[in-house]
């Protein structure tokens, strides 16, 4: 296996009339060894050209790629022993699995018997070895996506890219590939970049999680870390569903402490420990960012292990779950989402309750720049 290493990539599409396009700006960051590293981020953020300038299939407009030492800008993909899964499969429908899995080598002029051992070895591992005198056709969406995964697997490159390989899939069959790529990971021990716009295949699989926005490195950390300690606001926002709460208030100093106050008409006020940090924004406007599993209904909120701060609110909408419950909460300036441990019904809606914020997840950001403030 290799490390993969991209240092001030860009990605600019020239424009017939001089209007350029610059869909990846300054993308610098390092796939150790071994390690499994997820792009995430909105349709168009320029994740899936990434991957593409690592596989070699867009060029690099400024920048230098890094596969195992090598730098590869002007190698030509076949030769940069990389495998790649697409969103599509890009199966040969004409061939059976076995041949669709024996292709490449056969480009490769392998062996027969090398040929055969890799093919079997690589559909035990997915569990198609009864599927291999099958066309595409007669497989299923997953089944298909398992010989995409296997015809990578055979070729037992230093660096696999997967391009949301599970975007066609129905939701039950993604759970279901989600584990089994994960699983593939611990067994390959493989170095692997996977593409994605899903937040929850980025936080479930990735040892390292790249978000990108237009075209820009929001935050690169693991996952806990970036639901955590969201760098700023589009990172905050975007990781997490239902996704965090923002509320709009303003600081001042009371009494040696920080207190946080909603816009006029809201009813959430908190009083935070003073940091200086957060004394260069008394008397100016700020944003209160908390995540819904961090509000809860007072009488069931944990107290004496937290600090909390309390605030009264409407239910305006109650959505069961099951094992939680979802209300969204009008607090007078703002619609706010609690996830609840309670089961609550709909009859509930239209109630007002008192809930709680756990004061040491509350997060404040900078609404000019959209940093988080420390």
């Amino acid at each position: 296996m290799a490390k993969v290493s991209l240092q001030h990539v860009y990605k600019i599409y020239r424009g017939e009339k001089g209007g350029d396009v610059t869909a990846v700006h300054d993308v610098n960051f390092e796939v150790a060894d071994r390690e499994f590293v997820v792009l995430v981020g909105p349709s168009g953020c320029g994740k899936s050209t990434t991957l593409r300038m690592v596989a070699g299939l867009e060029q690099i407009s400024e920048g230098d790629i890094y596969i195992d030492e090598l730098r590869v800008n002007d190698v030509a993909p076949k030769d940069r022993d990389i495998a790649m899964v697409f969103q599509n499969y890009a199966l040969y429908p004409h061939m059976s699995v076995y041949d669709n899995l024996a292709f490449g080598l056969k480009l490769r002029k392998f062996p027969k018997a090398e040929i055969k051992k890799r093919v079997t070895d690589a559909a035990g591992i997915l569990g198609i070895e009864k599927l291999l005198e099958r066309k595409p056709r007669a497989l299923s969406g997953g089944q298909r996506q398992r010989v995409a995964v296997g015809r990578a697997i055979v070729r037992r490159p230093k660096v696999f890219l997967f391009d949301e390989p599970l975007s066609n899939l129905d939701a039950k069959m993604r759970v279901q590939m989600r584990a089994e790529i994960t699983k593939l990971h611990q067994r390959l021990q493989a170095t692997m970049i996977y593409v994605t716009h899903d937040q929850v295949e980025a936080m479930t699989m990735g040892d390292r999680i790249v978000v990108m926005n237009n075209g820009v490195v929001q935050q690169i950390d693991t996952p806990l870390k970036l639901y955590n300690e969201p760098t700023n606001l589009f990172v905050a926002g975007f990781l997490g569903s239902p996704s965090m709460n923002f509320v709009n208030g303003t600081l001042k100093i009371d009494n040696g402490a920080i207190e946080f106050t909603e816009l006029q008409g809201g009813a959430i006020k908190l009083r935070l420990e003073a940091s200086e940090h957060f004394r260069e924004f008394s008397g100016k406007p700020v944003l209160l960012g908390i995540r819904p599993e961090d509000i809860e209904l007072a009488q069931f909120a944990a107290t004496n292990e937290r600090s909390t701060s309390s605030f009264p609110a409407i239910v305006d909408i109650v959505e069961p779950m099951g094992a939680e419950t979802n209300l969204y909460l009008q607090t007078g300036a703002h619609t706010v989402v609690c996830r609840s441990q309670k089961a609550l019904e709909h009859r509930e809606a239209g109630r007002r309750f008192q809930f709680d914020i756990n004061l040491e997840k509350a997060h404040l950001f900078d609404p000019a720049t959209g940093a988080r403030i420390v």
